[in-house]
């Protein structure tokens, strides 16, 4: 017990008893907490700064109980700001990773939003812009499916405790986290466009886990796709990296009909309920409208009309 930093263990006492909290009050939701394999998953640890214990200079940090380590910093720390805490992180593929929390003035005016875009989600596109060109995701894990199905095959025959089981499996950590690489990269590059060229941007609150269960009759099972794209990663670093601009995101509640609305002259058309219709005349002006892309456009007037 010596041999660890105590704020650690602090730590650590915390989140056990916040899971413990959490599972007597809804378990349903929560379930038990268990012990984790410190051989494989993701492990980490966090401790507090208390007086310096935790401290920069130059390539090099100091941990309570372990001393300086060498590290290739991301970008620096803000000036004038203090370190809070600090969360120690390995990967399953060996790499360590460690996360600053820093504290610091910072006073951000919010703008009046004036350039709005709406997104629509798609399964396989990622999104459809109203004012953009759609996202194109490029399906990082359906492109090494075959790979992955491969090396998870090898690790499935080795023998369990042996040396050749440890590389496979490293192996096959590496290839899931040059896709989750790729994903994370994607979604920050789109997310920095959009936030750079809009002041407001409109999204529709939808359940991803609920969409990803599969349907009775096997039809629309989605798990895969939503997997793929992360909709829920990339909706959260659009939220944050506009919050730091002082911008906002206005998500459109879930029933708002975008796909039933012609956006020219606002007649709603029941017909598009049914998922395979792709294209669609209004009756009422004759408009021709793309299903995702009419969709993209009426979000951004909702959106704009709540932000009014």
């Amino acid at each position: 017990m010596k041999e660890v930093d105590s704020l650690a263990l602090a730590n650590a006492q915390m989140n056990l008893n916040k899971a413990y909290n959490n599972f007597f009050r809804n378990r349903k939701h929560f379930g038990k907490p268990h012990f984790k394999s410190k051989k494989t998953g993701h492990c980490s640890y966090s401790t507090n700064n208390q007086k310096g214990s935790v401290r920069l200079e130059g390539n090099k940090v100091k941990l309570p109980k372990v001393g300086w380590v060498k590290l290739c910093l991301h970008r620096p720390l803000m000036e004038n700001s203090t370190i809070k805490t600090v969360t120690i992180s390995r990967t399953p593929s060996g790499k360590f990773y460690i996360s600053i929390l820093v504290e610091y003035e910072n006073q951000i005016l919010p703008i009046m939003p004036k350039k709005f875009l709406g997104l629509d989600f798609a399964m396989h596109g990622l999104y459809v812009a109203s004012d953009e060109d759609d996202a194109n995701y490029p399906n990082f894990l359906r492109k090494t499916e075959k790979r992955l199905a491969q090396a998870q095959r090898k690790l499935s025959k080795r023998q369990k405790g042996s040396h050749n089981r440890e590389k496979q499996g490293l192996r096959v950590a590496v290839l899931h986290e040059k896709i989750a690489n790729q994903r994370r990269d994607f979604l920050h590059k789109k997310a920095r466009y959009l936030v750079d060229h809009y002041d407001a941007i409109g999204i529709e609150d939808i359940r991803v886990k609920a969409m990803a269960k599969r349907k009775k009759g096997g039809k629309f099972s989605f798990g895969k796709s939503l997997a793929d794209n992360g909709w829920n990663m990339f909706t959260n670093i659009l939220e944050y990296k506009l919050a730091w601009q002082g911008k906002q995101l206005v998500k459109i509640d879930k029933w708002y009909p975008s796909s039933q609305l012609c956006h020219v002259c606002g007649f709603q058309n029941d017909a598009t309920k049914d998922l395979s219709v792709r294209e669609w005349d209004c009756p009422k002006c004759g408009s021709h409208h793309n299903r995702d892309k009419n969709a993209a456009i009426n979000i951004r007037e909702e959106a704009r009309r709540i932000s009014a």
